[in-house]
């Protein structure tokens, strides 16, 4: 796939860094796209229409009307929804094997360490409803060893696998709350010159904005919303 959408894709997203991985994409490629607005602490991520569209009840989520072979294709997963837009558009993904392992082995040190581990320092420093200091430590020093990765694999490049890439966009909505996660930037400048680097882009910015005015200024406060997101068994 390396063809431009004639149709707006159908975006499900909601202000988050998982969302703000999908907003930037689009932005960066061009691409047209409707904002359908998953508002997850009223539930929305429930409904059976969006469940269809993904099944694990969580966005973002995509519906492109120009798949494959000209037919609709849904996709669920940030990290999946990052690569499918890249074979599309031929952007930011490259087509090089050697480069491509590259950006994949990135791609999923975010999604399956980066964010789930920072995502967890974020509840148990702020949402939690007591502080455990066990898992506040745990958490806090984990996402501390995972800004030293980055900080590492950030010597001498601008960016994290040299050049632009959807790797970049999966890191940077969550490395940007470094101080919530009781990080010191100064402790890794090479982190920090990145997220001045990618913060200076456009289509960053506009990506990182979307929706902003969804958000609760409060964030998640009502119990209401706190059983929602952080209480659900299996239905």
């Amino acid at each position: 796939m390396s063809a431009r959408s004639s149709k707006p894709i159908d975006l499900y997203y909601w202000p988050t860094p998982n969302g703000w991985k999908i907003a930037i994409m689009l932005e960066e490629c061009g691409l047209p796209y409707n904002l359908i607005p998953v508002n997850i602490g009223k539930g929305d991520q429930f409904k059976p229409d969006f469940l269809e569209i993904s099944p694990n009840n969580r966005m973002p989520a995509i519906v492109d009307h120009d798949g494959p072979g000209g037919e609709p294709i849904s996709v669920f997963e940030s990290g999946a929804i990052l690569q499918y837009l890249g074979r599309k558009t031929g952007q930011f993904y490259p087509a090089d094997e050697r480069r491509r392992v590259a950006v994949d082995e990135w791609l999923f040190w975010q999604m399956g360490g980066f964010g789930p581990m920072l995502g967890q320092t974020h509840h148990f420093r702020i949402y939690a409803p007591e502080r455990l200091a066990y898992a506040i430590d745990r958490y806090t020093n984990e996402a501390n060893r995972l800004y030293g990765v980055l900080n590492r694999r950030l010597e001498g490049r601008d960016y994290i696998c040299g050049t632009y890439s959807i790797a970049d966009m999966a890191c940077i909505g969550w490395a940007r709350g470094w101080e919530k996660q009781g990080q010191d930037i100064r402790q890794f400048p090479n982190v920090g010159r990145w997220l001045e680097t990618m913060q200076a882009r456009p289509a960053v910015q506009r990506g990182l904005a979307i929706g902003a005015e969804l958000r609760n200024p409060a964030g998640i406060s009502t119990p209401e919303e706190k059983a929602i997101l952080f209480g659900q068994r299996a239905r």
